[in-house]
């Protein structure tokens, strides 16, 4: 005859365990309700570069000032107009086109480029107003603006005769 168990196990507790048991595993049930409804994101696109621009296809524009008397460098006289034309790749896209003028400016005034001679420097406008150099203008190709360039000096500044040259960069691209 086997011993006798260490332990028994009574009806009711059979009961109560398989009582605790089905409230465990409603539990788990209601849990899995309550966590919620749960789909897939796909994502797709394409990546396009703007058409690319050139400016005067490429070639420098120069703006020659003549000869300029030291005495009459006053930011008016001797304003030349800046002929240039932009042509960009058509494109469909709503693309931003931003124009600058890159270039050293000067000490004394953002919107111009310095020369090679001590306290000239070269004023750009846009449209009657100074174009910050370095600075991106928000601009449409069928309607650019009107640049221009001016000597100007240093305030106070006495000028020596000497040649000038400045170097900038003129910049259309789309963003």
């Amino acid at each position: 005859m086997p011993p006798p168990p260490l332990w028994s196990i009574t009806n009711e507790e059979k009961r109560s365990m398989t009582f605790r048991q089905q409230r465990a595993l409603l539990a788990l049930c209601f849990i899995g309700f309550c966590s919620g409804a749960s789909a897939n994101l796909t994502f797709t696109g394409t990546l396009n570069e703007p058409p690319p621009c050139t400016i005067n296809a490429g070639t420098t524009i120069e703006v020659d000032f003549g000869d300029v008397g030291v005495k009459q460098v006053d930011g008016v006289k001797y304003r030349r107009a800046l002929g240039y034309l932009i042509t960009c790749g058509a494109d469909t896209l709503p693309w931003q086109l931003k124009l600058s003028v890159n270039g050293t400016p000067a000490a004394y005034d953002a919107s111009a480029v310095q020369t090679s001679a001590a306290d000239l420097a070269i004023r750009i406008f846009q449209n009657n107003a100074p174009f910050l150099l370095n600075t991106p203008l928000d601009i449409a190709l069928s309607s650019p603006p009107l640049l221009e360039a001016v000597p100007v000096k240093r305030p106070g500044a006495i000028l020596a005769p000497a040649r000038f040259t400045a170097v900038a960069t003129l910049l259309a691209e789309y963003q």
